[in-house]
């Protein structure tokens, strides 16, 4: 690049980074990070004891991608009634040769855009083919874009919808119109009883599902889960699923996992990194009635990925502006 500091913002983001190009970010960053080509540092995600906010930073290297970088922001439940989105993050990338900062991107898009092509990913590569029915466990504002990804990996005919606030549900009703897919607000146990692929993405505490209610042959993404005790399904669905994540570090301490590991039910050696599968050395689903499972917690690396899409479209297309430090 250039010299001078990049800045890309939200609207920029929007316009050049779309769901096709971070699916494509995303399944590359998971494949290096199998083959040990790209890692994520530590991640800090603490409660700041203000506005009920967490706070923290993801940072990693990809040295196939030479992509360096550390997404800082957090999560504001008080923002929505702010006119704001509750998530909001910043996206830093550096030079790997000079540590020189390179770029300032705006994270909220691209969070949105590479959570729902973490999920999509997912399904892409381990849900059934004949996949009719998606659940959306959730309808808050990334769960528009997780229904968009999702819908363009099967072909889906229904989408069915649950909510703690059932009056945030039109809005995925109203995509689902737009995509051309029948839409029905039901109950936890019945979107268990339809779905063939279920995504989760919420903020909860407790568990939305139980393992009773999940049918054979079901892929879950479990996508809400990205900090100690929160939690959106029943740690028992772990003993009945093959499970997959996208970091098995972070799934076992801070993703879906942590509680299937506190418990016992589960070792971290019958967690799967999804890589493993984007490269062909696991074979995924193996049966039409096995449940899959993925953990996606949100590593760093898959914001730096869709952040350098950003920032190198943006500049290729003279949507971003320079400024010295």
């Amino acid at each position: 690049m250039a010299e001078g500091l990049l800045i890309v913002g939200e609207d920029v983001c929007a316009e050049v980074v779309s769901s096709a190009d971070a699916f494509t970010a995303v399944e590359a960053v998971f494949g290096a990070m199998a083959k040990g080509d790209a890692y994520n540092f530590p991640v800090i995600r603490e409660a700041i004891g203000y506005a009920d906010a967490l706070y923290g930073f993801k940072s990693g290297f990809d040295k196939a991608g030479k992509t360096l970088g550390v997404k800082s922001g957090g999560y504001w439940p008080g923002n929505m009634d702010k006119g704001l989105t509750n998530h909001q993050s910043t996206i830093f990338l550096f030079d790997p040769d000079t540590g020189m900062l390179q770029a300032l991107v705006g994270g909220n898009y691209l969070t949105a855009v590479r959570t729902a092509a973490s999920s999509s990913v997912s399904i892409a590569h381990l849900a059934r083919k004949d996949a009719k029915v998606l659940g959306m466990v959730g309808a808050g504002h990334q769960s528009t874009f997780q229904l968009r990804a999702a819908a363009q990996q099967r072909d889906f005919e229904k989408v069915v919808a649950w909510n703690p606030h059932p009056e945030m549900l039109p809005r995925l009703g109203a995509v689902a119109a737009e995509l051309g897919l029948a839409f029905e607000a039901v109950t936890q146990e019945e979107l268990g009883a339809q779905s063939d692929v279920i995504i989760t993405i919420t903020s909860a505490f407790e568990p939305l599902l139980m393992k009773g209610w999940i049918k054979p042959g079901t892929h879950i993404a479990c996508m809400g889960t990205d900090t100690k005790g929160k939690q959106e399904i029943d740690p028992e669905i772990f003993t009945t699923a093959t499970a997959f994540a996208d970091e098995i570090a972070q799934s076992t301490t801070i993703g879906e996992a942590q509680h299937a590991i506190a418990s016992g039910l589960i070792g971290k050696t019958e967690i799967t990194p999804i890589g493993a599968v984007i490269n062909g050395d696991h074979p995924g689903r193996s049966a039409v009635d096995e449940i899959t499972l993925f953990d996606g917690t949100g590593v760093g690396l898959q914001d730096l990925a869709v952040a350098s899409v950003a920032a190198e479209q943006a500049e290729k297309q003279g949507k971003a502006t320079r400024v010295a430090l």
